[in-house]
């Protein structure tokens, strides 16, 4: 192991372990090491001699053995006779350096069955001893029945002579007592990885005293993002994978969708290992499709794991300083980074400021919404972002901290955990009083009946019913990352639904007058938790939105889904109920999943007059519309990245305007009653949009105008609201004086 003496997060950050004040002759040079910081131990054991092995191998002599003798019980002698024993131990002492927390936590591993993770709050009893009571335990519980722990720590110059002797007693317990040698000032590893197109900008280095706008006291720094991480108790390193990525071939779009996104995502980390590691990628480009007000997007699920990656739009709301800012510059700069520590906030499972105690998390939280944290957003706290950013000393809550430091290390690991793990409505905050309801429905003929493999949208109508004007985000039913929806199925557990991916959006305001009601469409039979709505049954779904201090609750709305109808169906379905096709019909269409691709033009073959064929077809038509961008990794592109260089290029492939037209059309018009029946009103009227303006790029603005005139026939008689009438009227409008194109 290479020594780590004094790197620089430990020096100038250690605090006089005796008065907590800072201290040392020459400014970052301590008087005391730390000792905060990662300790071990392992051990293990034949518990008899094997033929093979002329003696037994001896048990290993406890560091610091002729002070404290570890104890041994009968429990810890193995009786099979075959395999060795093994132990492993780590603790974290957290209690000087920076943002100390004043706890020690441990995971103790026994044999290959039994794990515990436990934290402990200390108080400093005595010149390097400190005590406290063990509050959380997580695992094979019974095997730490002991209450308490005091460790008593030896500092040192030197890491081979650092070591603590922990004692774990009470609990009507034998005492238990344990040596730790130092490994590390840090908890855990991590590597981080920047890449970013060739026509971005990748901000990961801010001056904290560039803007003006700042606390007085803050330290003035070239603060970096893995110093932020550092901080935060993490042994940050670069992967030197990091890379410019070309956009060669990428056609006049320049702006990435959803499907785009997520399929570079997906193949760039295809060349990492299937499985949990600490490892994250952190992408930057210019814009998303969705225009300027979406900053970022945390994708939840790279594969099949969880958390990995983030991309950073800089061409959206976070580039727009505000007017008449002293250093328009400098705020772009400093709002850059915090939208990248943000998003890779979530990569380590925080949870924003003000939804830490949504349904049941590791421990019992509380929200904050007026944190000056990372993790917060500025323009959410009194007073705005001038506020916020007045007091920001860039660094995360005690809370935070406690998490990323000491929660079990799976409930932080990228790859590991589910994103926002364990959370349902047990701790929904509602008001008596509140000014609105929010209603979550369908609209068919037989409301609450789903056909087998068709796809479950629950339209949301959050509705005004105060008499006063109520302001609220314009996009507040598109942000999911505010929005729990719990799905159960009769005589099962209920499972909250984990979108593919949460949205940063920019928080425009709306006022909604009394009696108004603002719609949004989510698509909720799979996530990340799998196909939560595919099994035949009846279940309930129920969404709780959170607005400010409160947290709206929908109605339960009642689900039911039939049975297949033959043994085909049931043949199909084996292949159909996949992470891929269900990413397909969340992004409307991939063209990385050929296989998927496949499986949905089998199904709309096989099955033509069930609903789930419309929605199958439309999934294949809609990337064929338009050229479409894929990250291409061949051979000669990996043999560059070998070798340190550009990892490859994006490369189009051709639209297929004529088969996307005779989908579309197919399915939308001919079949409009019942494409409106299977998507909602909502989800149709956003399809037939696309297909207008897809006909008008064609040149085709007669038809395009036809496809609003025919919307508009069927949703006035399915009884929709008059105003999305007239926005239809609008667009029929416009298209009707646009001029025809011979394209």
């Amino acid at each position: 192991m290479v020594d780590q003496e004094f790197p620089d997060e430990a020096i100038g950050d250690m605090e006089n372990v005796e008065t907590g004040a800072a201290v040392g002759p020459f400014p970052g040079f301590p008087l005391f090491p730390a000792a905060s910081g990662l300790y071990m131990r392992s051990i293990s054991i034949w518990p008899q001699p094997l033929p093979i092995i002329p003696q037994p191998i001896p048990r290993p002599i406890p560091i610091g053995g002729a002070q404290q003798k570890e104890e041994q019980t009968a429990a810890e002698v193995n009786e099979t006779g075959l395999f060795p024993w093994f132990e492993s131990e780590e603790l974290r002492v957290d209690v000087d350096g920076r943002y100390p927390q004043m706890t020690v936590s441990g995971t103790i591993r026994h044999g290959i069955a039994v794990r515990i993770d436990w934290i402990a709050s200390v108080a400093r009893v005595g010149t390097n001893v400190y005590s406290g009571d063990i509050w959380y335990k997580d695992g094979s519980t019974a095997f730490l029945p002991q209450t308490n722990v005091a460790i008593n720590v030896v500092r040192s110059w030197f890491s081979n002579q650092r070591q603590v002797t922990a004692t774990f007693t009470g609990g009507g317990a034998t005492k238990r007592v344990r040596v730790y040698r130092w490994r590390s000032w840090y908890f855990h590893p991590v590597e981080l990885e920047f890449d970013c197109v060739e026509n971005a900008t990748a901000t990961t280095v801010i001056n904290t005293c560039e803007h003006p706008n700042r606390p007085a006291g803050l330290t003035c720094e070239n603060l970096s993002a893995q110093t932020v991480y550092r901080r935060a108790g993490f042994d940050v390193r670069t992967s030197p994978g990091g890379n410019v990525v070309p956009i060669t071939g990428a056609g006049p779009n320049a702006t990435w969708s959803d499907a785009e996104m997520h399929d570079a995502m997906q193949t760039f980390w295809s060349n990492w290992a299937d499985s949990a590691q600490w490892s994250l990628w952190t992408f930057f480009a210019r814009q998303h499709d969705m225009g300027p007000g979406l900053g970022g997007i945390m994708f939840d699920d790279i594969g099949p794991n969880h958390r990995q990656g983030t991309a950073i739009f800089n061409d959206s709301f976070i580039s727009n300083a505000p007017t008449g800012d002293q250093n328009p510059n400098a705020w772009i700069r400093r709002m850059r980074f915090w939208t990248a520590i943000h998003e890779m906030g979530h990569a380590f499972n925080l949870a924003h400021s003000w939804q830490k105690a949504l349904g049941t998390p590791w421990i019992p939280l509380m929200n904050d919404p007026e944190a000056r944290s990372f993790m917060n957003y500025p323009f959410r706290v009194s007073g705005g972002q001038s506020q916020f950013f007045s007091d920001f000393e860039y660094s995360f809550t005690d809370q935070e901290l406690l998490f990323m430091r000491h929660a079990p290390a799976r409930f932080v690991q990228m790859g590991n955990a589910d994103w926002f793990d364990h959370h349902g409505f047990e701790q929904a905050r509602r008001s008596p009083e509140s000014p609105f309801v929010l209603e979550a429905r369908v609209h068919r003929d037989v409301t609450d009946y789903h056909q087998f493999l068709e796809p479950v949208s629950v339209e949301l109508k959050l509705k005004n019913i105060s008499g006063e004007p109520q302001i609220i985000a314009r996009n507040i039913l598109a942000e999911t990352d505010q929005m729990v929806v719990i799905l159960k199925k009769q005589g099962k557990p209920a499972r909250r639904w984990a979108p593919y991916a949460n949205r940063c959006y920019e928080q425009a305001k709306l006022a909604l007058q009394p009696g108004e009601a603002v719609y949004g469409s989510v698509l909720v039979s799979s996530g990340l938790n799998g196909w939560d709505l595919a099994e035949p049954g009846i279940y309930s779904v129920q969404v709780s939105l959170q607005m400010g201090d409160e947290d709206i609750v929908s109605n339960p709305l009642r689900v039911q889904i039939a049975p297949p109808e033959d043994r085909q169906e049931e043949l199909l379905a084996q292949d159909y109920f996949s992470d891929e096709v269900g990413r397909i019909l969340a992004f409307d269409g991939s063209q990385y999943f050929e296989r998927a691709n496949d499986v949905l033009r089998e199904v709309a073959a096989k099955l033509p007059d069930r609903n789930v064929a419309l929605s199958a077809r439309l999934a294949v038509a809609i990337p064929r519309a338009h050229a479409y961008k894929t990250l291409n990794l061949d051979k000669d592109s990996m043999k560059r990245r070998a070798e340190d260089k550009a990892i490859g290029a994006f490369k189009v492939v051709k639209a297929d305007a004529k088969m996307a037209r005779e989908e579309m059309t197919a399915v939308l018009q001919t079949d409009a009653a019942k494409a409106a029946d299977t998507l909602g009103h909502i989800d149709y009227k956003v399809r037939v949009d696309m297909l207008s303006h897809f006909l008008a790029e064609g040149g085709d603005v007669t038809a395009a105008a036809d496809c609003q005139e025919n919307m508009h026939e069927l949703l006035e008689k399915r009884g929709v609201l008059k105003s999305v009438l007239n926005q239809i009227d609008k667009a029929k409008a416009q298209y009707a004086r646009a001029k025809p194109s011979a394209a």
